[in-house]
């Protein structure tokens, strides 16, 4: 039997837009690691195109939902999952990124029985840094970090979940209780309802390197590596004006490592130095490889209905581009 969510199951198969769901990405994730919206690999009808694809939550408006998705076409940089097809104006709402076998980081975490290594843990931190300063510079704020934002592939990180928080609920209306938004990753000032900025990715970033180092994203600080614990301090810090800036963060992170990968006009990457051989541990790898193969021989029905008793799937829709 493989790890949770790292196999398909096509029980209770199901219709979004024009593709069938193959498996859901977050079986077997804890409730205490809440996802942003609900997440599914899913293949075309014709079987040459798989997808991450993504619906909201019931208590997410549709439209809000589906305008972070269509911004979120937009995002540059090699650590991070943008849309590529939304559903048309009408639809029901949904959206797909390009599959990429991979698991959220609280089923990694499952899979790897514990905390990460710390080398694996700076890692994230670089990349993930590295990929928020470009939307920066995008003048974006992503506003959607959190544990099971993050998907670890086998060559590094993807970041998704873009603008889970704008989504939630808007500006001006308190977040603190808002299902699917992690209490741990949510900046404070967003919590109370302020807009998102640059300095609230820092602090969710904060608490997801924590998260990663630890199984808390709000852990005592005697909890964290030692190596790691003045830096995570100051970006869970409750004043934005005390977090770290990303570059410095970056520096902290990454120490003297620099690496002669450039990506278009950006400087040379220092998450490339750390995302070589042995960065992540063996049995992430594993399980990352099995469920690769095993969404690749999954074999559905032409045409899925629901078994008795399961509720009706979302209509068939077809994405007009």
């Amino acid at each position: 039997m493989g790890a949770p969510g790292t196999g398909p199951s096509t029980r209770g198969t199901r219709q979004i837009g024009p593709y069938t769901v193959v498996t859901r990405l977050d079986t077997g994730a804890s409730k205490q690691t809440p996802v942003p919206e609900h997440r599914f690999i899913a293949r075309s009808a014709d079987g040459d195109r798989t997808v991450l694809l993504s619906s909201p939550l019931a208590t997410v408006d549709p439209q809000r939902f589906m305008a972070e998705a269509d911004a979120s076409r937009y995002l540059l940089g090699s650590w991070v999952l943008p849309a590529v097809e939304l559903a048309a104006p009408g639809q029901q709402p949904w959206h797909a990124r390009p599959y990429v076998p991979a698991l959220p980081l609280p089923i990694a975490l499952t899979v790897h029985g514990g905390p990460l290594p710390e080398r694996t843990v700076r890692a994230l931190g670089v990349a993930l840094a590295e990929n928020l300063a470009i939307m920066h510079g995008q003048n974006l704020t992503h506003a959607g970090l959190c544990p099971s934002a993050v998907l670890i592939a086998a060559d590094g990180p993807r970041l998704t979940c873009f603008g889970a928080v704008r989504a939630a609920a808007p500006d001006g209306a308190a977040r603190q209780e808002v299902p699917g938004l992690d209490p741990g990753s949510l900046p404070p000032e967003q919590a109370t309802g302020g807009q998102p900025r640059p300095l609230g990715d820092v602090y969710a970033l904060g608490a997801t390197l924590a998260y990663a180092a630890t199984g808390y994203t709000m852990p005592e600080r005697g909890e964290l590596p030692s190596t790691l614990r003045s830096l995570v301090s100051r970006c869970l810090s409750r004043d934005p004006a005390q977090r770290p800036q990303l570059a410095k963060l970056i520096d902290e992170l990454a120490g003297g490592s620099l690496s002669d990968v450039t990506v278009g006009f950006a400087p040379p990457s220092r998450a490339a130095a750390f995302l070589g051989p042995g960065w992540l541990p063996a049995r992430l790898v594993a399980a990352i490889v099995h469920q690769s193969a095993s969404v690749l021989a999954a074999e559905l029905p032409v045409e899925a209905g629901p078994p008795s008793g399961v509720p009706s799937p979302v209509p068939v829709s077809h994405s007009s581009h």
